[in-house]
């Protein structure tokens, strides 16, 4: 009877869900808000400390600066093992825990995330800041949603949302952060996620802005819009970029295991290589060093030799693998960015020396890349077009921006690449020993699940499903109306599920609810 009411009372919270995740999607953008901002200011205090090393120092204060590396690298380490979910970017952390496969304790990663991050991208490692931002504000959602006790199928929206706050506050771009939620991490359209990542998104970028200006995180001056005649060449730099987004993914999981391999070498000393190898660095090729900002900025000015962009491209790949491969706190998305900016600086360059192609459409060529690269690395062709815009303060590429995306994203298609972050979902999973769940057995929760269009369940009635076991379809959304289900009561394409599942087994059956109403589905008679 207990068991029933408690049931009663989640379906009864899910329909008056809107306007409460609307109201606490703007407390967590601004509780995320300010702990990104903190982030980022202490991210670039790190930064100028580093750069005031160089080889005109006393021999003793350079000797000084490794040894402080090798203890960072030390504590970095130890951090790791202390809690093994600040490891690595945090964005694929973030969508287990959403798909109830991971457990995150928000204290502790809210403290080691930050002081491990900040070591990392200050020591000069090539890990961005978004990664973390987005973990951080995932964790600051859920203490505060564990702090004001909200029910469970709360907490995943609020989640959410500071996710989207935390992306929001680290670029200045709101609207990317919404879609990445939409597109990247729940893969699917839905108005609860929307309107609690946009109140979020939209309240963390306004704290942000307050701070950092309102000027877009890249400067890009002279900016001409490319003609149409010449849109064969964003073509090719399309597939060019969807193969490096190939070769990308397919690096990373090497070097992946290839960490893995050197059972040698503990989990916890291995970022003694990427922390002495950024040490080297600094006096031989700095510009390599940290997320890039600085580095896409210098190649708008148009300063670096087609030779010298080539060594900054393979320099950069290769740092940036060595140093997430080691699984420090830190991410990839912003050094994939500036990968493509330098993908396109080398293209733009190449047609400018070589082909008379007018040399003021390199700045385009860098902007087009780096949306290509991420599409084709991420998969999240959408998220990728909104955030470059939103970057670069310009709306007037959304035409080749779309086109480079579409070809990138077919040629990893094509190749078969797995977006990078479902990788790193994988590897977390299979690696880690979790027995979890025993206290929440008894818990349940309410997923949503979307029909696709021409899904397999399309214009079936309900007493035709085939659901998996331990879960129960309590009602279906069609627009604003909501319908309870009955046997007769026909699907179509654009409906909603909502399904009651335990909280135990709730990642595996929405995995299979997916693919049993996703549009690849495969018909039977």
């Amino acid at each position: 009877m207990n068991d029933r009411i408690s049931i009663r009372g989640l379906i009864t919270q899910f329909d008056h869900l809107k306007l409460k995740l609307a109201m606490q999607g703007i407390l967590v953008g601004i509780a995320s808000g300010f702990m990104v901002v903190f982030y980022r200011m202490i991210l670039e205090k790190a930064e100028h400390i580093r750069q005031l090393i160089t080889l005109n120092q006393p021999l003793w204060m350079i000797g000084g600066w490794f040894i402080l590396l090798v203890l960072a690298a030390l504590f970095v380490g130890r951090l790791m093992i202390k809690d093994p979910m600040i490891c690595g970017s945090g964005i694929p952390q973030v969508e287990g825990v959403l798909a109830n496969k991971l457990n995150m304790n928000p204290v502790s990663v809210l403290i080691r995330k930050f002081i491990g991050g900040t070591l990392c991208i200050g020591a000069g490692l090539s890990v961005g800041r978004e990664g973390p931002s987005i973990q951080l504000g995932a964790a600051t959602a859920q203490w505060m949603s564990r702090l004001f006790k909200r029910p469970n199928i709360e907490e995943k929206y609020l989640i959410t949302s500071g996710a989207s706050a935390g992306l929001a506050a680290a670029f200045n771009a709101p609207l990317a952060g919404v879609m990445f939620s939409l597109e990247e991490v729940h893969k699917h359209f839905s108005p609860l996620i929307l309107v609690s990542a946009m109140s979020a998104s939209l309240t963390a970028d306004f704290i942000s802005k307050h701070f950092f200006g309102l000027k877009p995180v890249f400067q890009f001056n002279r900016l001409e819009t490319i003609p149409l005649t010449s849109y064969g060449l964003i073509v090719i730099l399309g597939i060019i970029t969807g193969l490096c987004g190939v070769f990308y993914n397919k690096i990373t999981e090497k070097t992946l295991d290839t960490y893995d391999s050197m059972t040698w070498l503990k989990k916890q000393y291995r970022p003694l290589i990427p922390f002495l190898m950024a040490g080297v660095l600094l006096f031989v090729l700095p510009e390599v060093l940290g997320g890039g900002h600085s580095l896409v900025e210098s190649l708008t000015e148009g300063n670096f030799t087609i030779a010298f962009i080539l060594i900054l491209l393979m320099s950069k790949f290769i740092f940036s693998m060595i140093s997430f491969g080691s699984s420090v706190p830190g991410g990839i998305f912003f050094p994939l960015l500036v990968l493509g900016a330098l993908t396109g600086a080398l293209f733009g360059n190449v047609l400018s020396a070589y082909f008379g192609i007018d040399e003021q459409f390199i700045q385009n060529f860098i902007i087009l890349a780096m949306a290509g690269y991420f599409t084709a690395i991420v998969r999240a062709p959408m998220t990728g077009i909104i955030l470059i815009t939103e970057m670069t303060g310009s709306f007037s590429h959304l035409l080749s921006l779309s086109l480079i995306s579409l070809i990138s994203y077919t040629v990893a298609e094509l190749f078969r690449s797995e977006p990078v972050y479902e990788t790193l979902l994988h590897r977390i999973l299979k690696s880690s020993q979790t027995d979890s769940n025993e206290a929440m057995c008894e818990t349940k929760t309410l997923l949503e699940v979307p029909i696709f269009f021409d899904s397999f369940i399309d214009g079936k009635c309900v007493k035709d499903l085939a659901l998996p076991e331990n879960c129960l379809l309590v009602s279906v959304k069609r627009g604003n109306e909501e319908i309870i289900p009955r046997g007769n009561t026909l699907l179509h394409s654009g409906d909603i599920l909502i399904v009651l599942v335990s909280e135990s087994v709730a990642g595996t059956i929405r995995d299979d609810l997916l693919t049993y109403c996703d549009s690849t589905h495969i018909k039977t008679a």
